[in-house]
């Protein structure tokens, strides 16, 4: 019996020492368990997502961008088009933030499944290329954390979006805490513009830390180019006086 109890106890003492290691990295870094996987789920992700930007159109999604006379609206046309064929989960573009050193694969949808997965595109929102508000959301402390240090980023820095027809470069304008249901940070406004979100504070979900970025290039990528070679679409840089916020 007390040969079992030892072992019991030693048992014990290494869960109880594990849980303290994994509260310790998640605490400096980010959970571990959950970020081994969702390392792999990017592994995977990157394979499908060359695939996609392998892929050609179809035979009359190529009629539809011969009639297109310009880049920008071949890259809406495209946007589109990978919207309405789209799945949760599915690998739609990459994301790069030089300030912070990351860069991950996005997928469709904004479920715990697809978030886990890696940073996903808000279902309701069109992807860049289209008119409006493209948002994002990601993990701060689980699942490879890809937004844990969205509270670095500041007016002017920059962060790109590279999607199979284009890459789209924005200019962070403001950071910002909101209430969880603050739905309005992913309205439509008067410039095109990307919306990040993660929870906030960390460990916590009681509120969201939102950083606002405005649409600043636009490079067609793939069969957004057309006969007329690659061009460069600017967008004027933004010029807001508003500055980092914490409410």
């Amino acid at each position: 019996m007390s040969g079992w109890l030892r072992g019991l106890s030693t048992v014990l003492i290494v869960a109880g020492a594990l849980l303290v290691i994994d509260a310790g990295l998640t605490l400096v870094w980010q959970e571990p368990v959950s970020a081994f996987i969702t390392h792999r789920e990017q592994g995977r992700l990157e394979d499908r997502l060359r695939d996609l930007e392998r892929r050609r159109p179809s035979v009359l999604e190529q009629r539809a961008l011969a009639t297109l006379p310009d880049s920008r609206r071949r890259i809406a046309f495209l946007a589109r088009s990978l919207r309405r064929r789209a799945h949760e989960g599915d690998a739609l573009g990459r994301i790069r933030i030089p300030k912070i050193g990351k860069s991950y694969v996005v997928v469709d949808g904004t479920a715990a499944a697809d978030l886990r997965k890696g940073p996903g595109f808000y279902e309701q929102t069109p992807l860049p290329g289209v008119p409006g508000t493209t948002a994002i959301a990601g993990h701060r402390t689980t699942y490879l954390a890809p937004f844990r240090h969205l509270d670095q980023l500041s007016h002017g820095d920059t962060i790109v979006v590279e999607m199979p027809y284009g890459r789209f470069t924005y200019t962070v304008e403001k950071r910002q805490i909101v209430d969880a249901k603050a739905l309005w940070v992913i309205n439509r406004v008067g410039h095109d513009r990307l919306v990040l979100t993660a929870c906030h504070p960390l460990y916590s979900a009681a509120r969201r830390i939102v950083v606002f970025a405005r649409l600043h290039k636009v490079e067609p990528r793939g069969a957004a180019r057309g006969k007329d070679g690659q061009t460069l679409v600017e967008r004027p840089p933004a010029t807001s006086g508003v500055k980092d916020s914490g409410r």
